[in-house]
């Protein structure tokens, strides 16, 4: 088969290219005459993502589909897990060596966008990647200043998915539609006396930033150089309250979530706790192992409209090296806007920022599938539009909050003091950005 024979020498360029920076392709770029007299040249592409092994298994599939309809182009995929993907993509960046079309994370796209590495994919909309019925602030979501660094996979929504059953043995008869943070402690405690955990915590970087949405905040300022909010008395009341249910045996300590190695160790799985907060597109593979019915319940208020919102689940990005950008750009369509593609594709990166794609595959998704859609369909209409990316610098920042979050709720430094110290720290390496 041809596609056996291209995926055969596409790895093995792979993993010389993914080793390291190595010397360019003999196929990079526009290889040859392709279709003939006035037909479309070769083009080989590069094309890498961060997954576990169902993503690259049906990434391949997508990309033989592409290879079908479009016989000039040859695909060279390049995957990796995620921690190793970035460790691979720096030492290509450096080089110039960038593959054509790639994924990019939110924690990212700043850093990768500022130092040139990216296209601005402005001039490509609706003439190689057709966006006129995607939601404005979820294309917006790629954009720094008035560049758009990233065209979106998917989005997810923020959510608390949680085990109907042992919500009722916690004495809660359903998960309620409106709630506030007093009646989550209020619950938690209700978990506790009935011998369960509530939930697992909660990611100290994703949902300190929905709380201070709420409050008309955000973590980041404007301009990336600072933080953006002013009011330490929001660090103490959020991360004093999470320490305290910690302290009440309510959630789990973070000693004991280090010893879960992986998803079938979760204490939901193992029925110790009634749920966990997360991203809406986990539901589906947290569903599978646990393997009986769990729901999507939804964020806390007050002003939960304020802090919810769409998040990209990753983007597509070109890089600025490319030398075959327009054909990169109708790949990016392609996993953007083709029914056929997403079918296989099934909401993993995310529900479909196309219209036309949602509607498309709903005859193809699994009851748990739906209620991913179905809760994200909603969360689209109850929301406000994403923080900018994060700026540059934004890793180390969160790693500083997460250890003066572990040291809060271990009980070794007061809310006050972890306030305090997070903004000197915080503030020391955004300041770089000025």
């Amino acid at each position: 088969m041809r596609r056996t024979t291209k995926v055969l020498a596409a790895l093995a360029a792979s993993a010389l290219l993914l080793s390291a920076c190595g010397q360019p392709s003999e196929q990079e770029g526009v290889t040859g005459d392709g279709g003939g007299a006035g037909g479309p040249k070769d083009v080989t592409l590069r094309v890498a993502w961060w997954g576990g092994q169902p993503r690259h298994d049906y990434t391949l599939k997508v990309i033989e589909k592409y290879e079908e309809l479009n016989p000039h182009v040859t695909i060279e995929p390049e995957y990796a897990a995620f921690d190793d993907y970035w460790k691979k993509l720096s030492p290509q960046a450096a080089a110039n060596r960038l593959p054509d079309v790639f994924q990019m994370d939110i924690s990212y796209i700043s850093q990768y966008g500022s130092k040139g590495q990216l296209e601005d994919l402005t001039p490509y909309l609706d003439v190689q990647i057709k966006v006129d019925d995607i939601d404005e602030n979820v294309l917006n979501s790629g954009k720094i200043g008035d560049s758009l660094y990233g065209i979106t996979a998917g989005v997810n929504a923020l959510g608390f998915h949680y085990d109907p059953a042992l919500l009722k043995k916690a004495g809660i008869d359903s998960f309620p539609e409106q709630y506030d943070w007093d009646d989550y402690v209020e619950m938690a405690m209700k978990a506790k006396d009935a011998g369960l955990y509530f939930d697992t915590g909660m990611r100290a970087e994703i949902f300190f930033g929905y709380f201070l949405r709420q409050h008309g905040e955000t973590l980041y300022n404007a301009e990336g150089n600072a933080l953006g909010y002013e009011d330490d008395a929001l660090f103490v009341e959020y991360f004093g309250r999470l320490a305290e249910l910690v302290k009440a045996k309510a959630v789990p300590t973070p000693d004991m979530l280090a010893q879960v190695k992986g998803p079938e160790d979760d204490p939901v799985v193992k029925e110790q706790a009634v749920g966990i907060w997360q991203w809406s597109n986990q539901f589906v593979a947290l569903q599978q192992i646990a393997n009986r019915p769990l729901e999507i319940g939804r964020m806390m208020g007050p002003d939960m409209e304020k802090g919810l919102y769409l998040q990209p689940s990753m983007f597509w990005s070109i890089s600025k090296n490319s030398k075959v950008k327009e054909e990169a750009a109708k790949f990016i369509d392609f996993l953007t806007n083709s029914i056929d593609a997403h079918k296989l594709i099934l909401g993993e990166r995310g529900v479909p920022i196309s219209a036309a794609v949602k509607e498309g595959i709903k005859a193809d998704l699994t009851p748990a599938q739906q209620q991913v859609f179905e809760y994200v369909a909603w969360a689209e209409k109850n929301s406000s539009p994403i923080d900018p990316p994060a700026p540059v610098g934004a890793a180390e920042v969160m790693a500083a909050l997460k250890n003066y979050n572990e040291q809060l709720q271990f009980g070794q430094i007061t809310a006050e003091e972890a306030a305090k110290r997070f903004r000197e720290e915080a503030s020391a390496v955004l300041g770089k950005n000025k």
